[in-house]
């Protein structure tokens, strides 16, 4: 019962913060105030409460070094000219009778090449909402279309912080789980794109007056080498080098360019791998293409950090158990994918951020899994296929919070965002089948014996 008040009181101070503008470390350290006093009620001492709890927050490391990492090539790759130069190429291919499909599938090659939502939405999305807004199209539609291609990278992405994280907390192989990520989005990938298809049709756009590429093209160089950062990522990924690594190569790659093709000097450079980019005040891409830099992942590392303690609390004082026990009954394959849906939504409702929810889904399901004997890869995907892609779902969750505030966009654009909504209910459909099938089999066989 305690833990139940624990989880209403938190979800109340969360959505109340979120709503009020509040910083999200001010929920969350009392969230981890709350919950450490449950600990320490339920028999732990304070030293222990700390000992489980920075356990917990040690599970996030290796994903905070990929944060830290990701900071620094997005703020690299645009002082290259590669993400301007994406963003060029891309428009450029872009008809105002396809633009909304368009929006989805740049956006969504844009955050398979830097593995980022955020970064996705800050660069490539905010400049898609921009020529939405002058050719006067289905503003919520655009906007859905670039959170759903946001979230395709941010899905399956090598460099993806929360693909990475589920690898690390599953303890499975992150291309391996790649893999599985692509096939079981395959029919909600198609669906996706008839639907933003249609929508594009049904209201086309005219940004002929849109003056985007010419800004582009004045202020960087967009030649194809400047291309090469991107293309290492990809090339790297096929051969399976580990994602770090690529990262380095492909950050010093970019630093060089920005260097001898962009005409920043050394100084410059290191600047914006820490402060992140940043042009001049009076340039007219200066609200468009900026962010990055080491220090602008700091936060959401304290962000992430937290979160895997109080999983860290909640796994060293057991506080689940009363939930994973009817979860552990469950014999049914279908209903234990229906009951990590279940889990995730509420999750992505209390925690208020992605890492939060996947962490708690883990936690929760995971021994679940485990009785069913189902492999730590399946589980792995279907974390993927839930928590990831509903997180984005809640109005309130950061994950779509901060997206939604840079595309200055209101919640219904949720509605649109259907590549992220198909997910877990197609695969539901398919694994539902799938037992059906099996089911009708093990009876034959069984009348036939």
């Amino acid at each position: 019962m305690d833990v139940i008040l624990g989880l209403i009181l938190s979800s109340i101070l969360l959505i109340f913060s979120v709503a009020r503008g509040i910083d999200i470390l001010v929920p969350l350290t009392l969230v981890l105030s709350i919950f450490t006093i449950l600990a320490i009620k339920r028999g732990l001492t304070l030293k222990e409460s700390l000992e489980v709890a920075y356990k917990g927050g040690k599970k996030s490391f290796i994903v905070l070094q990929i944060f830290v990492l990701i900071g620094a090539i997005i703020s690299s790759w645009m002082a290259s000219g590669t993400v301007p130069a994406i963003v060029y190429y891309g428009i450029n291919l872009i008809s105002p009778s396809y633009f909304v499909i368009s929006a989805f599938i740049l956006s969504a090659l844009v955050s398979l090449l830097i593995g980022t939502s955020f970064g996705t939405i800050g660069t490539v999305g905010i400049s898609l909402m921009v020529m939405a807004r002058a050719g006067g199209g289905n503003l919520y539609a655009v906007a859905g279309a670039i959170l759903s291609g946001a979230y395709f990278g941010d899905r399956c992405s090598p460099m993806s912080s929360s693909a990475n994280l589920v690898a690390n907390i599953t303890e499975t192989e992150l291309y391996k789980n790649i893999r599985n990520m692509i096939k079981t989005s395959i029919i909600p990938l198609i669906i996706a794109c008839i639907i933003y298809t249609l929508l594009s049709l049904k209201q086309p756009l005219d940004y002929s007056n849109s003056n985007i590429i010419s800004e582009i093209v004045n202020y960087f160089n967009v030649s194809i080498v400047v291309l090469i950062p991107a293309f290492i990522i990809m090339v790297l990924s096929l051969f399976k080098v580990k994602v770090k690594t690529s990262m380095y190569i492909s950050m010093t790659t970019a630093s060089l360019i920005a260097f001898f093709l962009q005409d920043y000097n050394f100084i410059e450079i290191i600047k914006t791998l820490v402060f992140g980019f940043k042009l001049p005040e009076g340039n007219p891409l200066y609200s468009i293409i900026k962010g990055g830099g080491i220090l602008s992942m700091l936060k959401l590392s304290l962000i992430v950090f937290m979160s895997s303690a109080l999983t860290g609390i909640f796994e060293g004082a057991n506080m689940l158990q009363f939930i994973q026990e009817p979860l552990n009954r469950i014999k049914r394959r279908d209903i234990l994918f229906l009951s990590t849906i279940g889990v995730s939504i509420v999750s992505a409702m209390v925690g208020c951020t992605q890492v939060l929810a996947v962490m708690l889904t883990n936690m929760t399901m995971k021994s679940a899994y485990e009785k069913n004997n189902i492999d730590k890869y399946t589980l792995a995907t279907e974390l993927e296929n839930t928590a990831i892609v509903i997180a984005p779902l809640i109005p309130w969750n950061v994950a779509v919070l901060v997206p939604l505030t840079n595309l200055q966009i209101g919640p219904k654009a949720i509605l649109f965002s259907f590549y992220c909504i198909l997910i877990p209910i197609v695969n539901l459909v398919i694994i539902h089948l799938k037992s059906k099938v099996k089911t009708m089999n093990t009876i034959e066989s069984n009348i036939g014996s």
